[in-house]
């Protein structure tokens, strides 16, 4: 048998744990992922790029914390990127066009104008969560789906930095 040349056995057990670890962090612990439409304008626009982190409980997640999950809609293969507006036990509201949670109404600094829409009250069912994108009048979310409730083992993590554009560089 032939034997490799001294260049391949150097390389290939460097290159088999860097595929190994790259595969191990994405998987585990932080994913880059990409902005494909404008449902959080103006926080994150199309094509902005922005790192997730895996580790978190989502049980540990803020409201207003922007997640990436697996929307509950049959045959849809995208992930979604929305805002934390409610979690299990939770009931959740837009009236007037301003968002409610359990009665209270939410103050949202980060959107652009008010909801043109009413959502009647609907409870958060235990290990599920409720998202809203910021661009509320043009956001394919949780007040359009037939099932508005995504499940705790949907969940994929949380962003934690926007790396891309480089002018717009910042910790979420």
């Amino acid at each position: 048998m032939k034997k490799l040349p001294k260049w391949i056995r150097e390389w290939l057990p460097i290159i088999a744990i860097a595929l190994v670890l790259s595969f191990t962090i994405r998987t585990f612990v932080v994913q880059a992922v990409y902005v494909p439409s404008t449902s959080m304008v103006p926080t994150l626009q199309v094509n902005d790029r922005l790192f997730i982190e895996k580790i978190s409980n989502p049980e540990n997640f803020q409201y207003g914390d922007i997640v990436v999950f697996a929307p509950p809609i049959q045959g849809n293969k995208d992930l979604f990127i929305k805002r934390l507006v409610g979690k299990g036990g939770d009931t959740i509201e837009v009236k007037h066009g301003f968002l409610y949670r359990n009665g209270v109404k939410i103050e949202e600094p980060y959107l652009k104008e008010a909801m043109n829409y009413d959502f009647a009250p609907v409870h958060v069912p235990a290990n599920h969560y409720f998202f809203l994108g910021d661009n509320r009048n043009g956001s394919f979310d949780s007040h359009l789906w037939p099932t508005p409730f995504v499940e705790k083992k949907a969940v994929i993590g949380k962003g934690i930095f926007l790396y891309y554009p480089f002018n717009h560089m910042r910790i979420m």
